[in-house]
């Protein structure tokens, strides 16, 4: 499927942002190891959470969907294996998660996804894996999915080098049910704020470790998790294509549902479009973008690597020279985000030059085209983000991969007065 954009002066009117994918997974996933039946209220639904639901399901959790909220029956901390086969589909986090979960029982699980998370790294999560006493491999020896995993974790000491995020959080997840304390010490680290938002989650649910510096992590062995009953906050990476819309088209836009204090990475792009002079007024609950001239930026974009196709864009529309730096992960996400924007905004006539760790942009005169979204929901996204500023219509292919985070977004744009149409 394709999706037709045409150039939009001007978008305006209230858009309510839906749930948090990394909330959403990580409740699911400790509500399945917990004792007990959690209830998750205002989940996210889309492709990436029902991956998660599904391998938690296979995994023993008893999952049901009522209304706006999900009630799920834990397995207590001991998987109850009921496939040992685990297609995650297109999610790098349920992948990752799901993976040292996995390996708290004694079975041999297999684990595997589509094309793009075939290509994606994990071996430094196996590696950590078999230093703690379980057994994970990559079924084709080259250090992605498909995987085998067998446990049972123990704990231990292990070296992790944290190139990705989700990486850690696996760990410090399965870590506190293990028969010995656990003690990670971690190089190379990237998106913190995605950690904290783990740590948080460990904090609410009563769980002890010690954080030493983010360079090593020691969790307490023996723990257990309880049932719980949480609302799922709004998603801040959803929010960034309706920010970054706002201040190259908006007319007193108002954007609701965010949590100026949740631990999301990406709620620092607020920070970026301010700095870059954005016209954005901030109230409880509410926040209200106009049309605004921006200035190009130097933007350190390593905690927040889901930004950069959308911040891409927004290199364009900004004066001057806007450099995207210190994202070098951005590289193993779904695509290579940093050389997939440097090629699609080229077609359409950015002055954009792709960087080992970044990009840097120059203002352009952005014309539409036909466009490769690659099958990456944020790529798509971002393209769309581009054909509203490009004169002419730009067609992007695999639109249908919107669906893996923001399923609601083409219907959100529109009523506020974009033009998208699917073909």
């Amino acid at each position: 499927m394709k999706l037709v954009v045409d150039k939009t002066d001007t978008i305006s009117g209230e858009a309510e942002i839906p749930a948090s994918k990394s909330h959403t997974i990580r409740a699911v996933v400790f509500a399945s190891l917990a004792e007990g039946t959690s209830i998750l209220t205002y989940p996210l639904e889309s492709e990436d959470t029902k991956s998660a639901i599904n391998a938690c399901i296979n995994l023993g959790a008893k999952i049901n969907k009522k209304d706006k909220k999900i009630e799920i029956t834990g397995f207590a901390g001991v998987p109850d294996v009921i496939n040992d086969k685990i297609d995650t589909l297109n999610s790098g986090t349920t992948t990752n998660i799901i993976s040292s979960v996995a390996a708290l029982c004694d079975k041999t699980i297999n684990i595997d996804g589509d094309e793009s998370i075939r290509r994606r790294p994990i071996q430094p999560l196996l590696d950590a894996i078999n230093n703690l006493g379980a057994k994970a491999i990559s079924l084709k020896n080259n250090g992605c999915p498909p995987l085998q995993i067998k446990g049972r974790l123990k704990g231990g000491k292990t070296e992790l080098d944290c190139k990705s995020s989700q990486y850690l959080t696996s760990l410090l997840i399965t870590a506190p049910l293990l028969s010995q304390d656990t003690r990670i010490t971690v190089k190379n680290i990237c998106e913190k704020p995605y950690i904290d938002m783990t740590l948080s989650w460990l904090d609410e649910l009563g769980i002890q470790y010690e954080n030493r510096n983010y360079d090593t992590f020691i969790i307490h062995r023996n723990q257990k998790y309880k049932a719980f009953q949480k609302q799922i906050p709004s998603d801040w990476s959803s929010a960034t294509f309706l920010l970054v819309a706002g201040v190259m088209a908006g007319k007193d836009l108002i954007i609701k549902g965010l949590d100026l204090t949740d631990t999301q990475a990406d709620k620092e792009v607020l920070s970026y479009l301010l700095k870059m002079g954005a016209d954005i007024k901030l109230k409880e609950n509410e926040i209200i973008i106009n049309k605004s001239e921006l200035q190009g930026f130097e933007l350190d974009l390593n905690n927040t690597p889901d930004a950069l196709p959308a911040m891409s864009v927004l290199g364009c529309y900004a004066k001057g020279k806007t450099t995207l730096k210190n994202v070098a992960h951005a590289r193993i996400k779904e695509t290579d985000r940093i050389k997939v924007m440097a090629s699609e905004l080229s077609k359409m006539g950015a002055n954009i030059k792709e960087l080992p760790d970044g990009l840097l942009i120059l203002h352009s005169r952005l014309k539409g085209c036909e466009v490769n979204g690659y099958n990456d929901h944020r790529v798509v996204m971002a393209l769309s983000l581009a054909g509203m500023i490009a004169s002419n219509k730009t067609i992007i292919d695999t639109q249908e991969a919107i669906n893996v985070t923001f399923p609601s977004y083409i219907e959100l744009m529109n009523s506020l007065g974009t033009s998208f149409a699917i073909v």
